[in-house]
């Protein structure tokens, strides 16, 4: 009798732990890219036919992402940033910044992309901790934040840190909303909302954070606590979409609080024995959601992965069973 308790329990056990198991994403296709000279490829977005990409080391270009034989052949376009407003970050945080861009050739570290219905596209920097609108038609701008989302974020025990702020944004379709992550220690979600031409905090500009470490997936082998982390954001369907760089997962979440809601995993197909790049962390930089899949953008560094290839790669994954809204 004791033997049949202890093998339900163990049985009970493991069927929780299934059900706790997030559904695996399931890889369509992979794109590396040519044409992006600097690699580092940071943030990924769908604007009207077009996949756009922007890189973290160049700071004048997109790139269009055109399919060809298999891989993305990215087409630059060019354009010229005006001065960014004053940053609203610590001393620290800025010198530091700044001595990086010596060494890199660039200073605004573009860590996002996201766009409206109308074909306006916003960019996030991370060293500025500021965004760049580019309309449709006109000339580039900064838009106007209000004063007190660094200062409220900071207060949240975010953007504490050199290069773990700023790292995800997503705009809604009426140009409206626009949810900016931080990276890590804390990481968190902050929502702005327009009225007229500047934004506003309504209610607030954090809408959640949260600390805490946890070790990379068990495929890795690592024992090593590593923060816990955002490396993109993306809205859909009136729903947040978090990409989880350490974790090898995408969150669905409520855009009013951040509220996890659902997880997908991707770890199996990331994994696998020729895409592992020998790094005890992610290096999933980039996300775009739509109805039949996810597009994600690694960010390498120019390292090279385990079947030898160095380039900056995009993947397709189909929607997972039931959609993006399933419960």
């Amino acid at each position: 009798m004791r033997g049949a308790l202890i093998l339900v329990s163990l049985l009970f056990a493991a069927t929780l732990q299934a059900a706790d198991d997030p559904e695996q994403l399931r890889l369509a296709a992979e794109y590396p890219v040519d044409g992006m000279p600097q690699g580092n490829l940071s943030g990924l977005a769908r604007c009207g036919d077009e996949l756009i990409a922007v890189s973290d080391r160049v700071d004048n270009q997109l790139y269009r992402l055109k399919p060809i034989g298999g891989v993305f052949q990215a087409e630059a376009e060019t354009f010229l940033a005006p001065p960014p407003p004053p940053s609203s970050l610590p001393w620290g945080v800025r010198a530091r910044s700044w001595a990086v861009s010596l060494l890199r050739g660039n200073t605004l570290d573009f860590e996002g992309i996201s766009c409206d219905a109308d074909g306006n596209r916003y960019l996030v920097s991370e060293s500025r901790a500021a965004v760049l609108q580019m309309p449709a038609a006109g000339e580039p701008n900064w838009l106007r934040l209000p004063t007190s989302l660094i200062r409220q974020a900071r207060a949240s025990g975010m953007l504490l840190h050199f290069n773990a702020l700023l790292e995800g944004i997503a705009v809604d379709p009426t140009g409206e909303r626009l949810w900016l992550a931080a990276e890590r220690e804390r990481r968190g979600l902050m929502v702005v909302h327009k009225q007229q031409s500047s934004w506003r905090c309504t209610g607030g500009c954090v809408i959640f954070g949260e600390a805490g470490t946890e070790r990379p997936p068990a495929p890795l082998g690592s024992e090593q606590q590593l923060p816990r982390d955002f490396s993109d954001v993306a809205f859909h369907n009136e729903k947040l979409f978090t990409l989880e760089r350490l974790a090898y997962q995408i969150c669905r979440r409520k855009p009013s609080n951040g509220q996890v809601e659902r997880c997908w995993s991707f770890v199996e197909e990331a994994l696998a024995d020729t895409r592992r790049y020998g790094v005890p962390f992610g290096v999933a930089e980039a996300l775009w959601i739509d109805d039949e899949g996810a597009w994600v953008g690694l960010d390498n560094g120019g390292k090279a992965r385990a079947d030898g290839e160095r380039r900056p790669i995009v993947w397709r994954f189909t929607a997972p069973k039931g959609g993006w809204s399933a419960k």
